[in-house]
């Protein structure tokens, strides 16, 4: 065999496993991620303060986490439809992360434990609505 038939074989050989190795992830079904919602009742007073410590830095420790994939703060600006959300609710607190397993040790570690009472103490009521959603 000459090298370009050679170097021929090595490329369709390469290209051969590439597609199988591609069609092998395709056949493995991706876990999807998972969305945690916190309604929050943060003291008007204190907003600035939260933020400041959410964006400063509660998301930028969360982000060095593995399976973190987002998180943000919403500010409730109007409800458009629906029965009224619990009374004073005025932040929510979206949490996205590849899989609940990853982020128990989000929530386990010694970071988040020294984080998160900068968010809680700007709170009137630490009694919060928190739900877990598996994205489909």
């Amino acid at each position: 065999m000459d090298r370009r038939g050679a170097m021929a074989t090595l490329v369709g050989g390469a290209v051969a496993a590439a597609g199988l190795a591609g069609r092998a992830e395709a056949a493995a079904p991706a876990r999807k991620p998972i969305v945690l919602y916190c309604d929050l009742k943060v003291d008007p007073a204190r907003e600035a303060e939260m933020l400041a410590h959410f964006h400063q830095r509660f998301k930028p420790a969360g982000a060095k986490f593995k399976g973190f994939i987002d998180l943000k703060m919403l500010k409730l600006r109007t409800l458009i439809q629906g029965d009224k959300l619990p009374e004073a609710v005025n932040y929510r607190f979206q949490l996205t992360y590849e899989s609940e397993e990853l982020r128990q040790i989000w929530i386990a570690s010694k970071v988040h434990a020294d984080l998160w009472p900068g968010i809680e103490n700007t709170l009137i009521d630490r009694n919060f609505h928190v739900s877990l959603f598996d994205e489909v």
